[in-house]
């Protein structure tokens, strides 16, 4: 059912879509090979995780790990693998052409990757579901919005640039139920309702945003990536964090000034929001919508080429100015990785 309406009332919040998704993996090198071998992702950065420096933080990406191409990892080998359930984000999809879905059902078959589909969704979805091999659930969506976003394939991985991945195309939350969350998807980050299908209620951000702001869409640098799905499962039990699971999902904003208007309506709507976080490739505010899934709010800039060129990326180990000092000490704790030439 199409739920699309001519409101405009919130256009304009200054969200334009996903920045990047953060998951929890238990070995860094599987994850890189998987990601950048299997899925042809390139390989952004390789720093630490600033809250927990002796672990490292991956980041998978476009060409220059553009806002909404961005899967990141927390390296976390001593946890458990995580439990699906309500109150996570349930599935991480990525965009390809319609017409490369045989291409990865055969590369998928050929390496012995599990996968499930392709099935259709809202009528013009052509979807193929897998895991990761730690078990974080992935999509890769087929999509004639495809087309729109050739910017952002990595010609430089080992996939053809006409099947390659795209970006992102959505996430989907699991709930116990949907309303108290579309609150804030609509009210506060400017998505509208879209559809439904069965338990599933899709919010996009609307092309009209895009243009009702003509100062902040010329700091917008992301493409797409405008869907969220929430997937009502009122009998399920509360999913378990691990190995595996998406730690938060973040949203894209261009700049710091509408991240401060964001944070401060975000608290006037009742949900307690940290302080502006330098996260020295972007800045950041996080809040926990109330299903319980971790958002954050992500500017644009200053992006992953403030400390390495774009030929450098993801080459060799990169630190924030802050931890420079404990390098030495931090590569001997870390294991050692193999990086993509």
């Amino acid at each position: 059912m199409d739920l699309k309406s001519g409101n405009s009332t919130n256009f304009n919040k200054g969200i334009f879509g996903i920045h990047h998704v953060t998951a929890i993996t238990s070995d860094p090198q599987k994850n890189i090979d998987f990601y950048t071998n299997s899925l042809g992702l390139r390989f952004v950065k390789l720093t630490v995780n600033q809250d927990d420096p002796t672990s490292y933080h991956l980041y998978f990406g476009d060409e220059l790990g553009r806002p909404g191409t961005i899967l990141t990892f927390f390296h976390w080998p001593n946890l458990p693998r995580g439990h699906r359930g309500t109150a996570e984000v349930a599935a991480t999809s990525f965009l390809i052409p319609t017409d490369s879905i045989e291409y990865w059902i055969d590369r998928f078959t050929s390496q012995k990757i599990k996968f499930d589909g392709p099935t259709i969704r809202f009528g013009n979805e052509k979807v193929i579901s897998f895991q990761d091999p730690d078990g974080l659930s992935l999509e890769l969506v087929g999509h004639e919005s495809a087309n729109n976003r050739k910017g952002n394939v990595w010609k430089g991985g080992p996939i053809p640039a006409k099947h390659a991945v795209r970006g992102f195309y959505s996430i989907t939350l699991s709930e116990v139920g949907y309303e108290r969350t579309s609150s804030v998807l609509t009210d506060e980050l400017g998505f509208i309702p879209a559809r439904h299908e069965g338990g599933r209620f899709r919010y996009e951000i609307p092309a009209a945003a895009s243009t009702s702001s003509a100062k902040l869409q010329v700091e917008e640098t992301g493409e797409g990536a405008k869907i969220v799905d929430v997937l009502c499962l009122p009998d399920r039990r509360a999913a378990v964090m691990g190995t595996g699971s998406v730690h938060h999902v973040a949203f894209r904003t261009p700049t710091d000034e509408q991240q401060k208007i964001l944070r401060l309506n975000i608290v006037k709507a009742g949900l307690d929001a940290t302080p502006v976080i330098d996260r020295f490739y972007f800045h950041s505010v996080y809040f926990r919508e109330p299903g319980g899934v971790l958002f954050e709010i992500a500017t644009n800039p200053p992006g992953f080429t403030i400390d390495e060129s774009e030929e450098e990326l993801g080459t060799h180990l990169v630190l924030p100015p802050w931890l420079e000092s404990v390098r030495k000490d931090l590569v001997k704790i870390l294991p050692p990785v193999r990086l993509p030439k």
